[in-house]
């Protein structure tokens, strides 16, 4: 008897993993049924045991919307909050197989504000079920969310028209929304729109054609999800593999571990790493513990090499006879996921694939809006904002177009201090202006200039409010230091203005930029083997830090100068703080634009009760 289970099992798991998979996810505005048309098909499926039934029927009583019946979208929504509120916050994600597929369906806020939940989830989908309410129609949040899923590169999209039990399955209604959604959606990249007209509460047209809606012809929806093809639109392309790790357990193995993002390799094949180019040929394959021939898109290997290569996390094994493209900077389409503005100019952490590198936004082209899809004008981006813009990356990237491979084409934005993903963006091309242009070996370096000069070059940046007596110390500093004979320059904030930034304002935007260009300038400063004084408010972390990546260790020191804004005031004879405080001068550091500390600065002076020259000694003990 167990010998029979055990084989029903294993028939059942073998099935399984020999069935094709279909990754969807369920899209639209605020109550449009998407967790309950989840719940409908998972009960329809006999996707939930008995435990989860008595659950529901528990949470029914307690928590439902629907009476005495079962509230199915309690199967999707688990948190509390979504419960008490009705609403889907976070996404969901549920697993439910037939003897045909299996399925992976992620449930996916409605809210606009939980849009870049939507994002992720539509990140690694095949189709998007895309709900309206049959008595509202296409409404702005279906727009947003449709220009999304087109974005991620989501080809299929089934238009699930719900609740038509409350318009008495007028087949009107359903042709009109039909209508309008199909003329939006033609500047769309979609190349199949399935319209199903629906009652996720009801069952009809979920599982089995409905007696209800006679006019209605087409399939059911899970008839089409049964039966679509999602993968021929994807053909295999040329191999990749970004390196995830490189194991090596003894002096005699050295595998590059991996998943293979496009294509198959065998065992003798030849392999280029980039960005190295190196090139040499596979030796084996292993998948786990087992040595195989082959390995296709998807699966996860090591991959040892004939010939010792240098090659590390984020290095990309590629076909050797049609290459990725490895370049620095990029058009891309981005989606802002964080609720602090995009600040063109400030530095983020970008990750693709396997790969970490420094990265900024040089340019926004445009906004697009979600609703129109016009294209707007932007100097920033706000929350669930989208737009095309320019990227620049510190150091070249192996890639492909999003539309040819979402592995090497989809990538995140991470801000460096808080580690938050703020962004996500597809690339579309490189931008070939900067291809030309190539570092100048130089045979005199800065370590050479500074020995002529006695010195050790240095990059000394003051930072502190307004007033706090930065510019002071500065110029004290540099007296002592040049009547030491030392070779010095001052930078100072007020003074880059009149000349270099004079075309800046104050927003923070402008003050991004303003850092980033003196910045560059104390870099070339320091390269003459100069000592260069910096002063400048520079008022936020994110700036003083891309800063201090320009320089190598030890030539960056920066000094907080720490007074405290009553003092400052007191000190303010040019009255900037008073009409900071009427509101007549806008964006005042410590007013009404933040000022933040630095966390762990090489000189930390407090200048209350310390005179300028008593903080000059502090530093020149410091820097000897």
């Amino acid at each position: 008897m167990s010998t029979r289970h055990e084989n029903d099992v294993t028939t059942i798991l073998e099935r399984q993993a020999n069935s094709v998979a279909l990754r969807f996810i369920t899209c639209g505005s605020v109550d449009d049924g998407k967790s309950t048309l989840i719940g409908r098909l998972l009960y329809e499926c006999k996707a939930i045991f008995d435990d989860q039934l008595l659950s529901l029927e528990s949470d029914s009583r307690q928590y439902g919307t629907q009476g005495e019946k079962l509230d199915f979208a309690l199967l999707v929504d688990g948190l509390q909050a979504e419960r008490e509120q009705g609403i889907t916050i976070d996404v969901a994600y549920r697993f439910f197989s037939n003897k045909r597929r299996r399925f992976m369906v992620a449930d996916t806020p409605g809210h606009e504000q939980y849009t870049r939940n939507m994002a992720t989830g539509a990140s690694t989908a095949d189709l998007a079920v895309i709900l309206i309410d049959a008595r509202k129609g296409v409404l702005t949040q279906t727009r947003r969310h449709s220009r999304i899923v087109s974005m991620m590169g989501i080809r299929h999209v089934v238009l699930a028209v719900n609740k038509m039990d409350l318009v008495d399955y007028s087949e009107a209604t359903f042709d009109a929304i039909v209508a309008s959604y199909r003329s939006f959606a033609a500047e769309l990249a979609f190349s199949n729109i399935q319209a199903i007209p629906l009652s996720g509460l009801e069952g009809d047209n979920v599982l089995q054609h409905s007696s209800r809606m006679p006019w209605y012809t087409g399939c059911s929806l899970m008839n089409h999800l049964d039966t679509v093809n999602v993968r021929g639109q994807r053909k295999s392309g040329p191999f990749r593999m970004p390196i995830q790790w490189v194991n090596r357990p003894n002096l005699d193995f050295r595998g590059f571990c991996g998943r293979v993002a496009d294509g198959a390799i065998r065992v003798g094949d030849a392999v280029r790493v980039l960005p190295s180019g190196i090139q040499t040929q596979v030796k084996s394959i292993w998948a786990g513990c087992q040595e195989v021939q082959t390995a296709h898109i998807g699966d996860a290997v090591t991959l040892t090499l004939r010939k010792e290569v240098d090659a590390s996390r984020g290095d990309v094994l590629v076909a050797p006879e049609s290459a990725p493209e490895v370049a620095d900077q990029f058009e891309v389409k981005l989606i802002w996921m964080s609720e602090n503005n995009l600040v063109p100019g400030r530095p983020y952490i970008l990750k693709l694939a396997c790969k970490e590198v420094t990265a900024t936004v040089t340019d926004i082209k445009y906004r697009e809006d979600a609703n129109t899809g016009a294209h707007l004008a932007a100097k920033t981006l706000a929350l669930n904002e989208i737009a095309k813009v320019n990227l620049s990356a510190c150091m070249p990237l192996v890639f492909e177009p999003y539309g040819v491979n979402r592995t090497l084409g989809g990538f995140i934005l991470i801000d460096k201090l808080t580690f938050e993903t703020v962004g996500a963006g597809m690339i579309r091309f490189a931008l070939r202006r900067a291809n030309n242009i190539h570092w100048q070996a130089l045979e005199i370096d800065k370590f050479a200039r500074a020995k002529q000069k006695f010195q050790t070059t240095r990059c000394i940046w003051f930072t502190g409010l307004s007033g706090s007596g930065k510019s002071t110390i500065a110029n004290l500093l540099e007296k002592r230091l040049y009547a030491e004979g030392k070779h010095t320059y001052v930078l100072d904030g007020d003074n880059v203005r009149h000349g270099l930034n004079r075309d800046l304002g104050f927003t923070e935007v402008d003050r991004v930029e303003n850092i980033r260009r003196v910045a560059e300038v104390a870099r070339i400063m320091v390269d003459a083997g100069l000592i260069v004084l910096v002063s400048f408010i520079s008022p936020f972390r994110s700036e003083r830090r891309m800063a201090r990546d320009l320089f190598s260790d030890g030539e960056f020191v920066e000094v907080f100068v720490d007074t405290p804004i009553e003092e400052c005031e007191s000190r303010d004879t040019k009255g900037l703080y008073a009409k900071a405080r009427k509101g007549d001068l806008k964006n005042f550091t410590g007013i009404d634009s933040p000022y933040e500390q630095p966390d762990a600065p090489e000189v930390h002076l407090k200048t209350m009760g310390h005179s300028p020259e008593d903080c000059v000694e502090l530093l020149l003990k410091t820097l000897n």
